[in-house]
């Protein structure tokens, strides 16, 4: 199905959609620029300006944000295909008019558009009322001192269980004797809290929490008080399968710098991708929408083992940013080894456990940070025999410029497969490092990749944001 609308698309039958708006432009349609100069006016409600913050395409409709995406990313790779032609070589941008020199399909849309989300965090702040012991989501900035949390119960994104639990925990802070943390270096404790769901409405709650000066078993008496409240008290609405803690005094800690304490219920959520089963801890990275997950998972695989059938013997795909495993993890019957990289030494322990979850024994995933690990790999898989496809899905900073010079400089390496969720950041220096001419001051040596096809998936309803899906090869 995939590839039949590629070659309809190539040959010229399926027309894109009409592109009449894009994500500049949308900044100024008149209803959208009306709401950002009112964001502080008394012309909207709280909740309002709390949803053109979080979802600032909500007012438009499904087909409408579909038409945005669409011309933005077409916007987007026109910058990568003027960089490659042969007078724009140089160092000058290239002009958003350049003309694309590859297809990009029409996005792929979300099956599920609202309430899709299975992990939230929601913050802990001053209301709209003063209560400092407000949960929801930030409006303003800290630098202009005008934050205000606002509840986010309404919000097109948001399942209901979320909110749920952002309430239940909001009525367990207001009753604690504790103060909230607001600003560290001004006290109290309570942080924000994140929320996880699976398909079948399986929940995590973790809770953050700030120790400041108190001891240990002054810690654990809030923690009863927790556990008692969820577990046996108002709280027990919820439903919740977990309830982890983390004590920290750091903004964002991993489990390895302050472990996550599982307070009540099991330990892990499980969610199931295109027939495989994955196992979700506490920190896990997991794709926000499980449903368009599918869909993109799905993309990515047919473009690294296109053909749906076992590849040639000796194949091997290289997946690098791993994660927890569920691109290689998917797409391992159809090759002869996968190998993954990944920096979260939890996240490589998830990426080996759903390897057995799911009786994949051809799957090998390393720990480290992707800079150190892959340029030593490269050189065992040079002379392994075989085709080599590697996958990459690096957050939003992209790629290390040592990633993308082992990958380039891998000949045997003929097909690249990149996943972006902001292919206008520092993706698009990996893009066009990926595709340029040799460079020596750069190091740059291996043959110039191309990109050959462009597959958007909107995983992101009612937001800007949007994977990209881009093929290289060479």
């Amino acid at each position: 199905m995939f590839f039949s609308l590629f070659l309809e698309l190539f040959s010229g039958n399926t027309p894109l959609p009409k592109n009449t708006i894009n994500l500049e432009a949308a900044l100024y349609i008149p209803g959208i620029r009306r709401q950002k100069k009112a964001a502080w006016t008394d012309d909207l409600s709280w909740e309002e300006r709390l949803a053109d913050a979080v979802t600032p395409l909500w007012r438009l409709s499904y087909e409408e944000q579909l038409e945005l995406k669409q011309s933005n990313h077409r916007r987007i790779l026109s910058e990568l295909s003027g960089s490659l032609s042969p007078d724009l070589r140089s160092a000058f941008p290239a002009p958003a008019s350049a003309k694309l020199n590859f297809p990009v399909l029409p996005v792929l849309p979300s099956p599920v558009r609202d309430g899709y989300r299975n992990k939230s965090t929601f913050s802990v702040n001053r209301g709209v009322d003063g209560n400092p012991k407000t949960v929801g989501f930030y409006l303003g900035t800290a630098s202009r001192g005008n934050i205000v949390c606002v509840n986010g119960d309404h919000l097109l994104n948001m399942p209901e269980k979320h909110t749920l639990v952002a309430r239940c925990y909001q009525d367990f802070i207001r009753q604690s004797s504790l103060e909230p943390c607001l600003l560290f270096h001004t006290g109290g404790h309570w942080r924000e809290v994140t929320v996880r769901t699976n398909a079948q409405g399986h929940t995590m709650a973790i809770v953050y929490f700030h120790p400041q000066m108190m001891t240990a078993e002054e810690v654990a008496v809030h923690k009863a008080e927790l556990v008692e409240y969820f577990s046996r008290g108002p709280g027990l609405a919820c439903q919740l399968d977990s309830l982890f803690f983390q004590e920290s005094t750091m903004t964002r800690c991993t489990h390895e710098e302050s472990p996550y304490q599982l307070l009540h219920g099991q330990p892990y959520l499980y969610e199931e991708v295109l027939g495989f089963k994955f196992r979700i801890s506490a920190d896990a990275f997991f794709q926000v929408n499980q449903a368009a997950a599918q869909v993109l998972y799905n993309t990515v695989r047919d473009l690294c083992v296109p053909g749906g059938a076992q590849s040639k013997t000796g194949s091997t795909l290289l997946d690098v940013c791993c994660g927890t495993g569920a691109i290689g993890i998917i797409s391992s019957p159809r090759v002869d080894r996968v190998i993954g990289v990944e920096i979260i030494e939890q996240a490589v322990r998830d990426a080996a456990h759903n390897a057995a979850l799911n009786n994949v024994e051809n799957c090998e995933f390393l720990p480290g940070k992707v800079e150190v690990v892959l340029p030593a790999l490269m050189s065992q898989l040079s002379s392994a025999p075989g085709v080599l496809t590697a996958v990459v899905n690096p957050s939003r900073a992209g790629l290390h410029p040592k990633v993308v010079r082992a990958l380039r400089n891998q000949e045997a390496i003929r097909r690249l497969v990149y996943v972006s969720c902001k292919p206008d950041g520092e993706a698009m220096r990996n893009f066009k490092e990926l595709c340029c001419a040799p460079n020596q001051e750069k190091k740059l040596t291996g043959d110039a990749f191309s990109p050959t096809l462009a597959v958007p998936v909107d995983m992101f309803p009612h937001t800007p944001h949007c994977e990209l899906v881009l093929l290289f090869e060479r």
